[in-house]
């Protein structure tokens, strides 16, 4: 029985996250030595590109993870857990979630190591001094901002910068009232 079909047989056809069937791909949680339907997890074309840091979060679909964080499958608990912490920063509810979920020590350690490896992602600005989540930058150049017809102006301050988690040259933050995703090359702190 291949990997899919596995899946499909363990899920009802159905995202292991959302309950959604639009798009089922399979997903392997990280770090996987071998492929295997253990350390796999069925995912929507809506949760799998944001689970695989693609697309920016969307919080209120997250809040299928009150149901999916009590899943017995640890692969499903691993990625309940890892999006809540990805989540719980800018969230209420998450962390009030992250507090109530317990996971087995083995299946903890594993949910960990990913996150322990994205915290060696580091986002350095133009002077490369390491940049942190919350910290004010200023533009050190005008930029074009794509999509729209705003120029964010040289020596703009911009605060409460999110660090991208899957890119360690971009940042997001607020530029006149619009979230614009910037170059760390551009910016000083």
């Amino acid at each position: 029985m291949t990997i899919a079909a596995a899946l499909a047989e363990r899920s009802n056809n159905q995202c292991e996250l959302c309950t959604s069937t639009d798009g089922l791909e399979v997903y392997e949680v990280p770090p996987v030595a071998e492929a295997h339907s253990d350390k796999c997890v069925y995912l929507c074309s809506q949760c799998k590109p944001q689970v695989e840091g693609q697309q920016d979060l969307e919080a209120n679909h997250w809040h299928c993870l009150n149901d999916s964080m009590w899943s017995q499958v640890p692969a499903v608990q691993v990625v309940a857990y890892r999006m809540l912490k990805r989540l719980a920063p800018d969230n209420g509810w998450a962390q009030d979630a992250l507090d109530m979920l317990y996971l087995e020590d083995e299946t903890r350690a594993w949910a960990d190591q990913a996150l322990a490896e994205d915290d060696d992602l580091v986002h350095l600005d133009s002077n490369g001094v390491k940049l942190s989540a919350g910290d004010t930058v200023t533009l050190i150049k005008d930029l074009d901002v794509k999509g729209s017809s705003l120029v964010a102006k040289r020596g703009t301050a911009v605060r409460n910068i999110r660090l991208s988690p899957s890119n360690p040259e971009h940042i997001e933050g607020r530029v006149e009232g619009q979230n614009i995703v910037i170059l760390t090359k551009f910016v000083k702190k």
